[in-house]
């Protein structure tokens, strides 16, 4: 009887003994998976546009509004002295870094970004002094088109879908777009400019313009648009020479100062305005400064919205 009562207490002790043991091997095991899932989820984030990314350059702060993802610290329009219009609503918990061309890197410092990204025309040459903040992402804007700058991103922030989708979205509605502008115009020549308090500039072929139009809407370049320095977005032209581009249609921008406005009526009430074909066959079309001078996937989305609205009720 005691030899079976000392088998049974041998027996208990080893099963408590195992039944610890199995215990201290699954404590281990949640913990080495909890420790990797930390650093995944980390590398996660750091992918999926949770980072911190400061930008320096508007039109790259509007291609990342367009996948959904609010910078923690974006550059202001320079003529604006704040953040573009037609984007300011969603940049309120975004902390201004001053005009790309003078940013504000005290304010930059103390945001602490995970990343900067930069555009090489206006930070090409000062790339060290970011990297001493955070690491960088260099963009050269006029390589490829928004497009191609919105897919960058997107493969950067892990949202190359969400930027797919942007580009198809787009694409669907400048068919629409393109059509409206057809009904009003048919297959006339376009031409687009800009009065500001001491110039008439005629838009080239290069960006913010000429690719929504010539390129995304397909509308035809009048007479001469082609000719000119297409490294340079405009021209600085007199009121004499319009006539020679002999638009069929003419957009409009005119600086929201004053003594652009006053330009504009004196423009208006010129001769040589009033005798212009375009003019003439009341093909002239006002639009805003932003977004269409916004060369961003978000800009030229906004814009396509506006002629959309335009276009159909004129």
């Amino acid at each position: 009887m005691l030899k079976k009562n000392m088998m049974l207490l041998i027996s208990v002790c080893l099963i408590l003994v195992l039944a610890a043991c199995g215990t201290a091997s699954n404590s281990s095991s949640t913990t080495g998976s909890s420790t990797d899932t930390s650093a995944e989820q980390q590398d996660n984030n750091a992918a999926t546009g949770d980072q911190r990314i400061a930008s320096m350059s508007i039109h790259l702060t509007n291609n990342l509004l367009a996948l959904g993802i609010t910078p923690v610290g974006s550059v202001i329009g320079g003529e604006a002295k704040a953040f573009l219009s037609h984007v300011a609503d969603r940049l309120k918990d975004t902390t201004p870094l001053g005009p790309v061309k003078d940013p504000d890197m005290e304010a930059l410092l103390a945001l602490k970004p995970d990343v900067i990204y930069l555009d090489e025309e206006y930070s090409g040459d000062d790339i060290a002094k970011f990297e001493k903040i955070a690491p960088v992402h260099v963009f050269n804007l006029d390589d490829g088109t928004w497009r191609d700058n919105l897919k960058a991103i997107g493969k950067l922030v892990n949202r190359e879908k969400e930027a797919e989708q942007f580009i198809q979205n787009y694409a669907t509605e400048t068919e629409d777009v393109k059509s409206l502008i057809h009904d009003k115009i048919g297959d006339g020549t376009v031409m687009a400019i800009r009065v500001t308090a001491k110039e008439l500039r005629v838009f080239s072929t290069k960006r913010p313009m000429g690719p929504i139009l010539y390129d995304d809407l397909g509308l035809t370049p009048a007479n001469g648009i082609k000719d000119l320095d297409s490294s340079k977005p405009y021209q600085v032209i007199s009121r004499e020479v319009l006539p020679d581009f002999d638009a069929d249609a003419i957009f409009v921008v005119v600086n929201s100062d004053a003594d652009a406005e006053n330009m504009y009526t004196e423009l208006q009430n010129n001769p040589i305005w009033q005798g212009l074909k375009a003019v003439k066959a009341n093909h002239v079309y006002p639009i805003k400064a932003q977004p269409w001078l916004d060369y961003s996937a978000l800009g030229n989305q906004m814009a396509l919205d506006e002629a959309k609205e335009m276009f159909s009720s004129k």
